[in-house]
């Protein structure tokens, strides 16, 4: 399992100053405080930084444009992959020849790193851009095809039911052939199942539910990746998912870190909004099965350590966190997302927690994947020595 990172760009409240001061302030420190914390990522080796792109969600996300944080980190890193984590994808939000030209731009600025993420979003944005959400789903697969097909033609024509565009080369083509690799970003095990059938990356979240509710939305994935249908020329059969992580030499660091209270920030903010903006456009009977107690979780009503105690979080020791790790990846999961700065983190405690993670944990995991690898190996030897005999 290779370690990445997830980047929202959280801007806690409250913001010192009166407006647009404090906010302004605030936004220019989070930003030149995370590509900082990137590059020492890059040099630290972990594999992949996904970044969003998410509008008008104040607190957190304050990162709009991520094609233009991946095109400054395209020049400040040197093999980090570079993953739009997600290109919002439904025609309401942008053109697909937008798409294809930002994200082969990324590509072609980094020599090769892009890897190209999609999503719908949720209804707080689509709303916000008229997106048609009953058909956000059937728009997104259409967009993406086009994109692919801009990428692959020297001169692309579509004229269909969601796009009308006139002959025209589509500049630049990407670096990767024939085009980076395409993943989609989903919250549930039919999101998943779709994912697994267009034959792209999963990406998803252990966040508010136990990493034993993950294994089901795995196996339907990785099944429906023995029939796809490819949407794109690439099959991407890798499951990526992101949580909350912090690694610190001792738990004595987590007080002076502020590492409950950030959690605390995290949750609760994620239970309103998603209380706010999602439930509202779900049944009763989807509304009472998703995410447990989240009315409680929204009023501050739980025990922030138990999300620790439940895996649903990956914070501790060095040892502690590549315990925790393990069990990810033995739930069948590639790539490890970890959100590393979020909330009241000093810039400093996330810098040592990348520090930590990269000669503690990457290596023994490194080193338990050769060696799973080579046990692989050796078992296909024999079982191909048998066959011959």
């Amino acid at each position: 399992m290779d370690l990445s990172l997830l980047y929202e760009f959280d801007v806690p409240q409250p913001w010192a100053g009166e407006h647009p001061w404090g906010q302004r302030a605030a936004e220019q420190k989070a930003y030149k405080e995370n590509l900082a914390q990137i590059v020492a990522a890059d040099k630290a080796g972990f594999d992949t930084v996904w970044c969003v792109e998410h509008h008008f969600r104040e607190n957190r996300s304050h990162m709009p444009c991520n094609e233009v944080v991946l095109g400054a980190l395209s020049q400040i890193t040197t093999n980090i992959k570079l993953g739009f984590g997600v290109a919002l994808m439904p025609h309401e939000f942008i053109h697909p020849a937008r798409i294809a030209e930002k994200v082969a731009t990324v590509d072609v600025l980094s020599g090769g790193r892009a890897q190209w993420g999609m999503g719908r979003s949720t209804p707080m944005e689509q709303i916000a851009f008229g997106v048609d959400i009953p058909r956000s789903k059937e728009k997104l697969a259409a967009a993406a095809k086009s994109v692919v097909g801009m990428w692959r033609a020297e001169y692309y024509e579509e004229h269909s039911e969601y796009l009308d565009f006139p002959k025209r080369m589509v500049t630049p083509k990407p670096v990767q052939n024939p085009h980076p690799p395409a993943w989609m970003a989903t919250q549930s095990e039919a999101g998943a199942e779709i994912a697994g059938e267009n034959g792209v990356g999963l990406l998803c979240f252990s966040i508010m539910q136990p990493l034993s509710t993950l294994k089901p939305m795995i196996a339907k994935y990785r099944a429906a990746q023995e029939r796809a249908k490819l949407l794109t020329d690439v099959q991407t059969n890798q499951v990526g998912i992101y949580t909350l992580v912090h690694c610190a030499e001792s738990r004595d660091d987590f007080e002076k870190n502020r590492l409950w209270d950030s959690m605390w920030w995290w949750y609760k903010g994620i239970a309103e909004f998603i209380l706010k903006w999602e439930m509202a456009q779900r049944s009763p009977q989807e509304q009472a099965a998703a995410f447990p107690l989240l009315e409680a979780r929204a009023r501050g009503e739980f025990d922030i350590n138990q999300f620790d105690k439940e895996d649903m979080v990956i914070v501790g020791t060095p040892d502690e966190c590549l315990q925790k790790c393990l069990k990810y990846e033995e739930a069948g999961i590639d790539q490890l997302l970890c959100y590393l700065n979020f909330g009241y983190l000093p810039h400093e405690a996330v810098l040592k927690s990348i520090e930590l993670l990269s000669k503690h944990v990457m290596p023994q995991l490194n080193k338990k994947g050769a060696n799973r690898t080579a046990a692989a190996l050796a078992s296909a030897i024999k079982g191909a020595e048998k066959i011959g005999a």
